[in-house]
Order: C-alpha cells, then structure tokens, then sequence
C-alpha cells in the first residue's frame, strides 16, 4: 500500500495559488474586518483586480463564486453588495414550522396565507404515512409564507378527521399556528418526525403558490409527524426557495459546534505557503 507522507514546510513544495481564491478570501475579510452589513457596497471589479493584482478575470469569478454562495448580491450598473443573510431553517426541530426558521442577525417576520382548507379522501401514500383506513377523510391545509412581501415557503398539512374532528378557519386564516391550535383544543403535540429531503424542480402547485419559473430550484421537505404515543397526526409537505435557506440538522449535542447554523464564507482549505492579500489595504 503506498503511503502519503504531508509535507508541513510550504516553501519546500511549489505551490500553485488559485488566484480567484485570494479574491474570494479578500472580499471575506473586507466584510469582517470592516463590520460590513447587507446592503453595504463593495469595491468594484477594477478595484479588486487592483486590491489582489490578479486579472479582470479572476475577479470576475471570485464574484460569481460568492455570488452562488449568497455572500454577495450584483446589480447591473449599479455594484456589488453585501447579501441578506440566508435563513437558517431547522426541519427536525419540533413545534410549528415559522418556530424552526432563524436568522442569527436580526427576528425573522413572516406572513401567513391561507391558502385553502377542505376535507377529501386521502391518496394511498397518505393512508400509509398515517396509518389510517383507506377511504377515511382528512383535512388538507395549504399556506404560504412572505418575508418582507416575497412569497418563501409554500406548506400543505394533512390530518386526519378521526383526530381533529373540527379547525377553526379564521384563526389560520388570521396566521395562528396550526399546531399551537392542535395542542390547545385536543391535545395532540408533536414528539418527533420523519422526513425525507428532495432538491427538485417546483411542480406546477409549487411554481404557482411561490410565483417560480420551471427552471428555478426548491427544497422539499416531506414528513410525518408523531406524538409522544407514536400517533402520526400530519403527513406534510414543505416547500422552501433552495437560494434563500441553508438546512440545519443536529444529533445529540445540544450545542451547535458548525461554528453557527448559517455561517457562511468559504470552507476551502489553502494550500501551504499561498500569499493572503492584507484587507486593510482594501479598505483604505
């Protein structure tokens, strides 16, 4: 078996430097070490190319690099600009859906929509997630979400009748929560849940609630929830824009230690011996 030996001393190996990497890095630290916020301008390519003597080239990819990883927003002839935070969603904590949305900057305020609320016969995935008989009915609720006017998150709960023999429409109408209603009136409170996440194409239910072209991208999460006495009370569906959410998932440790949930910036490691350019020049 061969064996790879690391060579710790950088300047005894040649090393090559990923010159859009030491843009990417820059523009990093000049939003760190400068406290800059969303909204914030940025040094215009020319400046960058000067800031970290590569090519317009360069630039230009480092840019589209932050940009993918919505550290940074780019407005044709006008710059570019320090993006709003991605929300951190955390589909296995338990309780209602906006309780599992954060964003470690600033309190995240939603809208809900009612979208509809009927009573129909389950389709056969549905019997199985539930464990009900087929041809028994249940509800089905679908809402939207808005952050700041922007439809986000598109949900549909469905829950059987024998359980929740009635809901209240113009309290969901009004944003209550769906579950914080199930607890009040019958009791039943979510312990724990199955899901299954899917990175897809929208459906035509899912480009019409979120206003989405068929080429853009979701994050879907299917799932089933249970109480303490294993009772599976919704089978849902939630439906989050991929480009404005980052997925959170915890085991044992109460703690987070992935830094923060939403932490952003670049997760590359460099090469030994590669030049860092100094941030401070780039602010004067």
């Amino acid at each position: 078996m061969s064996e790879v030996r690391s060579n710790v001393r950088g300047a005894e190996a040649p090393v090559r430097e990923l010159r859009y990497q030491r843009v990417y890095d820059l523009v990093l630290r000049l939003i760190e070490e400068n406290g800059l916020r969303p909204g914030d301008k940025l040094p215009s390519t020319a400046e960058l190319t000067k800031l970290a003597d590569v090519s317009v080239i360069s630039v230009r990819r480092a840019l589209d690099e932050l940009d993918h990883d919505g550290v940074i927003e780019r407005h044709q002839g006008v710059g570019t600009f320090v993006a709003e935070p991605k929300l951190v969603s955390e589909p296995g904590r338990s309780g209602a859906l906006l309780g599992t949305i954060s964003d470690d900057a600033r309190t995240v305020a939603f809208e809900t929509r009612l979208v509809g609320l009927s009573v129909g016969m389950p389709g056969l995935n549905h019997v199985r997630a539930l464990n009900i008989q087929e041809g028994q009915p249940v509800w089905e609720i679908s809402r939207v979400r808005l952050r700041g006017g922007r439809l986000t998150v598109a949900e549909r709960a469905t829950i059987p009748l024998s359980l929740v023999p009635a809901i209240d429409e113009e309290q969901l109408a009004d944003g209550s929560s769906l579950y914080e209603l199930l607890a009040q009136r019958y009791g039943i409170v979510e312990a724990y849940a199955e899901q299954v996440f899917q990175v897809d194409r929208p459906s035509q239910w899912e480009r019409e609630q979120l206003e989405l072209s068929p080429t853009d991208v979701v994050m879907r999460v299917r799932g089933v929830s249970y109480t303490e006495d294993d009772v599976a009370f919704d089978s849902y569906q939630q439906t989050y824009r991929a480009d404005e959410y980052v997925f959170y998932v915890q085991g044992r440790r109460s703690d987070s230690q992935l830094v923060r949930p939403g932490a952003g910036g670049s997760w590359a490691v460099r090469s030994l011996g590669s030049a860092q350019p100094p941030a401070a020049a780039a602010a004067e």
